[in-house]
């Protein structure tokens, strides 16, 4: 790694990993269906089924890769932001429901959009486009003091305080026993679902990027002369910060964020020209545009308040078993199955109404 570094730079080494990161997770996740909004719907309505067994079979395939990596010794997250700073639990609590809310309404969450936008879904594109912005309003804009506002409403201090397993003071390695025989339950319930082998296969790869992301920014930290996060797969800020770039910038400036969405676009493209899947799709009469960009500007916002999105916060995070990216998964989901009975609720008077 010293080599490599010394011959490209660090910030080509990240892009380059975050590439092929993102290359193995827009395949997997294409062809998986991995999406927490499905997984959510399942869930409220009783449902259990495909969906669902695809979520957790690949969280359990993340916690395993990354806590095997933590217990072999490949992996340090404790300086990672999600536990080495303040957090934000008003952030977690309630950016993780507008989050929810939003992922219901615009049909997926962020990384959903991103795979969505490689197949042709042009609603996908525009609404990632307008979560984008959202973002980075959130991040450096007019919304940024609105965010800051609400996450300073109840703060917690970094290190063991946000460290989950701190408090019941588990090893890595039992964590990781435990994640696998918790993906061999998901895998069975995958498989009683109905899901597709393949899709099982794809669910798992998508959870081991996310232990793949982890060691790969550790590793050329440790190499580094330089400060590097290390982190992992999320979407939301990187999404913004590669726009931002392509505007502001005659060239993309080379980094994990940059690397990570081109490379989930191409990989997401390639699996759906491969299987036959990539078409073109456009809103619709039951597709109303204002319902999705509704959806964008709210995970926008709420992925910046809480400190991630789906992934990010809830697949990255949750793996380290950072507090905060456990609440804001928590939040999601309360928000998300929220939303769906009261839409359907609402579509169902509707539909019952006298014409």
């Amino acid at each position: 790694m010293e080599q490599l570094i010394d011959s490209f730079g660090e910030d080509a080494i990240l892009f380059s990993i975050a590439l092929l990161v993102g290359l193995a997770f827009g395949a997997a996740a294409q062809h998986s269906r991995f999406c927490l909004r499905s997984a959510s719907i399942e869930f409220v309505s009783g449902s259990w089924g495909q969906s669902l067994s695809v979520w957790l079979v690949a969280f359990c395939s993340a916690v395993l890769s990354v806590q095997s990596l933590i217990s072999l010794g490949y992996l340090d997250a404790s300086q990672s932001r999600q536990i080495a700073t303040t957090g934000s639990l008003s952030g977690a609590i309630i950016g993780g429901m507008l989050f929810g809310v939003g992922m219901i309404l615009a049909r997926g969450c962020a990384s959903r959009l991103l795979v969505l936008s490689a197949t042709g879904n042009l609603r996908a594109l525009i609404t990632g486009l307008v979560l984008t912005i959202a973002a980075q309003a959130s991040l450096r804009g007019g919304l940024a003091p609105l965010r800051e506002g609400l996450s300073g409403l109840w703060t917690i201090p970094g290190g063991n305080t946000r460290n989950m397993l701190a408090y019941v003071d588990l090893s890595p390695a039992f964590v990781a026993f435990s994640a696998l025989a918790a993906l061999i339950l998901s895998v069975g319930f995958a498989f009683k679902s109905g899901t597709q082998g393949s899709r099982v296969g794809a669910a798992i790869v998508v959870g081991i990027t996310i232990g793949l992301g982890w060691g790969g920014t550790y590793a050329v930290s440790q190499a580094s002369f330089e400060v590097i996060p290390v982190s992992s797969i999320t979407f939301t800020g990187p999404s913004a910060d590669t726009m931002m770039g392509l505007v502001n910038e005659r060239s993309l400036p080379l980094g994990f964020g940059s690397g990570l969405v081109p490379g989930v676009f191409l990989g997401a493209m390639a699996m759906a020209l491969m299987t036959k899947e990539a078409k073109i799709q456009r809103f619709g009469p039951d597709m109303p545009m204002e319902r999705y960009l509704v959806g964008g500007v709210l995970m926008g916002f709420g992925s910046m308040l809480a400190g991630g999105c789906a992934v990010g916060a809830g697949m990255s995070g949750g793996s380290i078993f950072a507090l905060t990216a456990w609440v804001a998964l928590l939040s999601m989901w309360v928000g998300a199955g929220m939303t769906h009975v009261l839409t359907s609720n609402l579509a169902r008077d509707t539909s019952d109404a006298p014409v």
